[in-house]
Formats: structure tokens, C-alpha cells, sequence
């Protein structure tokens, strides 16, 4: 009979297996989230952008992109994977020093676990899936501590939970911090290395086939630099949904890059609400964006002040599921009957509908129009985002294309 039980002190248990697989769970599931992190924001080529596909809550992109992604250049999935590792050491070299530091950790760990799935939930409105899986992962890790760990017949919770090996505590640190200036360097390279990948997007973007322009163009424009939409050097039709994370994060792009090549560029805006209630090109999508239709007809409400209204949106878009925010939206721009207006019904869907028009993209939907954002610049189809730097590589291709003549543009990008 065991005198003093332990987590990993007690030999080759249950509850040892357990703590061994919380560990290596959390190392998998944040070395994915690492991966989607790079993959997300600094993707090899044209074809690896991110859109939405999953569903309106359950979205990583939206962790990828956000504030939170990363802590002075290291991705925030690098210190679960860090975590993960010393638990999964803690099993296979167990001592009472390493049982009470990871002990430690371990109650920190679950409290910055709390603090990012509340951040997630209430401040993105999205949850990623590969950071759930760290999450579930680190909650079976604390409460196999609470349960088995050591010190736990200590009343005072200080005693039972914050005794630390300092020594442990110093060596760890050095080592993750030595693993954290790699990590940055790896990043660091991997965004230089933009510059060098714009080349080839830019020569990728222009072996992409062309499509034609939807037969029917959007009237409502988020940038307009000439009247006749093709007169631009640059022409941007973006198929977009106002409830769509990615969608957010191309509109960014586009209002720093649109005042960039101010005069020289149109953007059309082609709804695509991944909403059934006003959207038939993607019956396989119709529950991903609930709600989306309805802030599409607020915004499709008022013409003139179209631009105002998308701008608006975009800025609060932390606040799109806030009915209340909606309704001060359209009284606001005075679109608050928009939705019953028969006439306004009909030109959304008649928007919408040319994502007919184009040829299936993937074997699972019927249409190339499938997933939000999609782009079409200078009839050429973009699915999902680029970083900015790719898309500004393609803008001032296009800028000198239409400037300066064919030969420019091969002296400057195909060497």
C-alpha cells in the first residue's frame, strides 16, 4: 500500500499513462496551432489563403489573425508546446522537485487557459478548434494534479500548489527562452521571406487562369477611382460576408492598400452572405453564417452611404451578433426597413446569384464561388487571403502592367 500516492510517483499507473498522453496532447494540438499560425499568415503560395469553412463559431483563422496570436514575435502556441513537453518529461524522469514545479505550471497553465478561451469567446466571437484541443488537454492535466498530484493533504492551497523548485523553475526558463529567440528568428525569417515569396505570387498570380467579370457587377463599391469599373489599373471584386472573420481581415488589408493606390484602384463589393435565408449558390454553407443576410440588407440599404456603412461595420465587428448594435446600425443610416423592401431582396440576390456563373473550384461544391473571401482581381480568382505584402506585390504589378507596358513588368518580377 502506497504511503504518500503521487502522479508520478507511484510507478506505472493509470493515472501516470493519463498524465503522459495530457502532455503529448497538448505538444500535438499547439504544435498544429503553430503550423495554421505560419500557414495562416505567411502562406508559400497563392493557393494556400485562408477563408471561411468551418463554421461562424468554431474558426481559427480568427485566433491566427488576432492580437493574441503571438507575445513579442513567438506564437502563443510555442509555450503550450513548451508545457506539454515538461509533463510529458515529468512522467518519464519523475522526482518530487519535478512533480511540484510542474504542479505549479500546471495551475498557471489553466489559468491563462481560462483567460484565452474567455478572450476568445467574448472578444472574437469564434473558438479555434486546434487551441480547444490544448484546452481540454491542459484541463485533464490540472485536474489529474488537483486529484493525484503532490502536497494535495495540504490545507493551505499555497503550500499544496505553489512549491516550485526554484533551481527547475531557472532551468526551464533559460531553456524557453533560448527556445523562444529561436522561435522569433524562425519567424522573423519566415516574414522577410515575403519579400521573396511576393515574386513568385505575383508570377503565380498571373499564370492564374482568367475568369470572366460577374455578369451582373455589385453597385456598391468600397473604393471607386473611375466610373467605369474597368478603367482602374486595379479591379477588385470581393466576394465577402459582413459575419466572416477572414473577410474582416482582407477588408484591413484592403482600406490601408486602397489608400495606398488612392486613384488608382475599384472595389466592388459582391455580397455573399454564407447565409441559406438569401443565399442559394451554397446550400451546403446555409447555417455557417446565420444572421449574415440580414446585416447584408442593412448595409445594401442606403446606396450613397454604402462605403460608410461597410466601414462602420468592419470597425465593430466585435459587436456583430449584439442585436441592439444592429438595430442602431440601420436607424443610424436609416436602413431599418431594408429587409422587407422587395426591390432591395431582389438585387442582394441577384448579387449573390452570380456566384453561379463560375466553374467548381472543388469537387465538394457545385460552383467556384464557394467560401468567403474570394476575390477576382483583374478577372483573375483569389480564394481566401494572402498576406499584405502579396497583395501589395500584385498591386503595383498590375499598377506598372497598366503603366508602363508588358515590358516593365517583366524587367521588374520575372527575372
Amino acid at each position: 500500500m502506497e504511503s504518500r500516492p503521487t502522479l508520478t510517483l507511484s510507478g506505472l499507473k493509470p493515472r501516470l499513462v493519463l498524465s503522459f498522453l495530457s502532455g503529448a496532447g497538448m505538444i500535438v494540438a499547439s504544435y498544429m496551432t503553430i503550423d495554421h499560425f505560419f500557414r495562416a499568415n505567411y502562406p508559400r503560395t497563392i493557393w494556400e489563403g485562408s477563408f471561411c469553412d468551418i463554421s461562424a463559431f468554431f474558426n481559427c483563422d480568427s485566433s491566427a489573425f488576432s492580437v493574441i496570436s503571438q507575445v513579442l514575435g513567438v506564437p502563443l502556441g510555442y509555450f503550450g508546446m513548451f508545457m506539454g513537453a515538461l509533463i510529458v518529461l515529468g512522467t518519464l524522469f519523475p522526482s518530487e522537485a519535478f512533480e511540484r514545479t510542474n504542479k505549479s505550471l500546471s495551475l498557471l497553465n489553466v489559468l491563462g487557459v481560462a483567460a484565452l478561451f474567455a478572450y476568445s469567446v467574448f472578444v472574437l466571437g469564434s473558438l479555434c478548434l486546434l487551441c480547444s484541443g490544448f484546452y481540454l488537454f491542459s484541463f485533464l492535466n490540472f485536474v489529474l494534479f488537483a486529484k493525484y498530484g503532490i502536497d494535495r493533504e495540504m490545507r493551505n492551497p499555497v503550500l499544496r500548489w505553489v512549491r516550485p523548485s526554484i533551481k527547475l523553475l531557472v532551468v526551464f526558463g533559460l531553456v524557453a527562452l533560448a527556445g523562444a529567440l529561436g522561435m522569433v528568428e524562425y519567424h522573423n525569417a519566415r516574414k522577410d521571406a515575403q519579400k521573396g515569396t511576393s515574386v513568385d505570387i505575383v508570377r503565380q498570380f498571373f499564370e492564374l487562369p482568367k475568369v470572366a467579370s460577374p455578369s451582373f457587377l455589385s453597385p456598391y463599391w468600397s473604393a471607386r477611382s473611375t466610373e467605369k469599373f474597368e478603367d482602374a489599373a486595379i479591379q477588385v471584386i470581393e466576394y465577402t460576408d459582413f459575419l466572416c472573420p477572414d473577410c474582416l481581415y482582407l477588408a484591413r488589408q484592403l482600406d490601408e492598400l486602397k489608400n495606398e493606390f488612392a486613384g488608382k484602384i475599384n472595389i466592388a463589393i459582391q455580397f455573399f452572405p454564407l447565409d441559406g435565408t438569401c443565399n442559394e449558390v451554397v446550400p451546403e454553407k446555409a447555417k455557417l453564417h446565420p444572421g449574415a443576410c440580414e446585416l447584408t440588407y442593412i448595409a445594401a440599404g442606403n446606396p450613397e452611404r454604402f462605403a460608410e456603412i461597410h466601414d462602420e461595420i468592419w470597425a465593430t465587428f466585435d459587436r456583430r451578433r449584439d442585436p441592439e448594435w444592429k438595430t442602431n446600425l440601420a436607424r443610424k443610416y436609416g436602413t431599418e426597413g431594408a429587409a422587407a423592401d422587395p426591390a432591395l431582396r431582389e438585387l442582394v440576390k441577384r448579387i449573390i446569384d452570380t456566384g453561379f456563373e463560375y466553374e467548381r473550384t472543388s469537387e465538394k461544391f457545385a460552383h467556384g464561388i464557394r467560401s468567403t473571401p474570394t476575390t477576382i482581381i483583374n478577372n483573375r480568382m483569389i480564394i481566401g487571403t494572402l498576406p499584405i505584402e502579396h497583395l501589395r506585390a500584385i498591386f503595383r504589378a498590375l499598377v506598372e502592367e497598366h503603366e508602363g507596358g508588358p515590358k516593365k513588368f517583366m524587367e521588374n518580377w520575372v527575372k
